[in-house]
């Protein structure tokens, strides 16, 4: 069953000339929330599809009161239904990115990714529309280059823990270079590096949302390892800057790094974070993971020569509004039912049934 909000004008302001049709898989996630966002306000007409597994329907609460933005709860693992419009372009994000997350249910990570897109292919070659595939840095699994350039082809286990995201995302890196190719279709791929924000879910386990988390509750900071693995981490607003770059570029092909090339080690992370919230928690350490990479870091090379586009928020300026946001919504509060969001969202909203063969 399918809930959806359907607009009912378009924008107004919007140089129809310009405008697109965007369909936006895991658009309730923290990263498709935020591309939702910057999409629907340069005008565009935004589909988001999410089965709300990791995302959620409050992510997008606000955008569902503007007229060019549409919620749709769907499956991305399933066909595009037909009731949809014909799109211009296509953002594919559908995917548990955190390692809680995508281990919980290895075999359906792997699904995902595949299966995901299989039917963005599917519908991007019925609509004749452009694709923007979000893959990632761990496509270099532990690496032995460092810093990592898009070139370098990685260092992965294919049987490991990790496996199901990092072997996922490469096969879908070679599913979609391949059939843009083989059926014309423009894509775009970007390779990203943690990157860290508001609306991160609070217990995806990755490690700026946990560090926040356990300082704002009073807990021990769980650092694995010795903490001087490193990590470069990138503020979401400058993330999604970089996909709107990308897309929009004309001559750009193959993967592009996208992250922040500011190198630290994690326990200085955590020092920061129990600094800049006041916390008297304890930082503790904890044995690391299999596989977990013992560097991480972008070069960037290509994002700055193709797209002009480098990260602008530091570190702390960055911290400090995730915080804010984790502050407020750690606060106790009645938990949202989703469908029960999409009917009372604003009475215009008519809700609507589709089957999905």
């Amino acid at each position: 069953m399918i809930f959806l909000a359907q607009p009912d004008a378009p924008a107004s302001g919007t140089d129809l000339r310009a405008r697109k049709s965007i369909a936006v898989t895991g658009g309730a996630g923290f990263l498709g929330s935020h591309l939702c966002r910057a999409l629907v306000d340069r005008g565009h007409d935004v589909v988001c599809l999410d089965n709300f597994h990791t995302g959620s329907a409050s992510n997008v609460e606000d955008l569902c009161a503007r007229a060019n933005f549409t919620l749709f709860a769907h499956d991305a693992t399933l066909p595009f239904p037909d009731t949809l419009p014909r799109f211009d372009e296509i953002w594919n994000l559908a995917c548990p990115a955190s390692p809680v997350h995508y281990q919980s249910d290895r075999v359906r990570t792997l699904l995902v990714c595949c299966d995901g897109a299989r039917r963005v292919i599917e519908r991007a070659r019925t609509d004749g529309a452009a694709v923007f595939h979000a893959s990632t840095s761990e496509v270099y699994g532990d690496p032995e280059v460092h810093p990592q350039r898009e070139d370098y082809v990685g260092h992965v286990n294919p049987i490991g823990p990790r496996a199901c995201y990092d072997e996922g995302k490469r096969f879908v890196e070679a599913l979609l270079t391949d059939a843009a190719e083989q059926y014309g279709i423009r894509l775009r791929m970007a390779r990203i590096f943690n990157t860290y924000g508001p609306r991160m879910h609070p217990d995806d386990g990755r490690v700026v949302s946990n560090f926040v988390v356990q300082a704002l509750r009073g807990e021990d900071l769980t650092v694995y390892g010795d903490g001087t693995q490193t990590r470069s981490f990138c503020y979401v607003d400058d993330l999604v800057a970089g996909f709107l770059a990308l897309m929009a570029a004309e001559t750009v092909s193959g993967p592009v790094n996208l992250g922040n090339p500011a190198e630290i080690p994690v326990e200085h992370l955590a020092e920061t974070v129990v600094e800049m919230t006041g916390s008297r928690s304890a930082i503790v350490h904890r044995p690391l993971p299999v596989h977990d990479p013992r560097r991480r870091r972008p070069d960037i090379g290509r994002a700055l020569a193709e797209l002009g586009w480098r990260p602008r928020i530091g570190l702390r300026e960055g911290l400090e509004r995730t915080i804010h946001d984790f502050e407020t919504r750690l606060a106790p509060r009645t938990p949202a039912d989703p469908v029960a969001l999409l009917a009372g969202l604003r009475p215009a909203f008519a809700l609507a049934e589709a089957r999905v063969s």
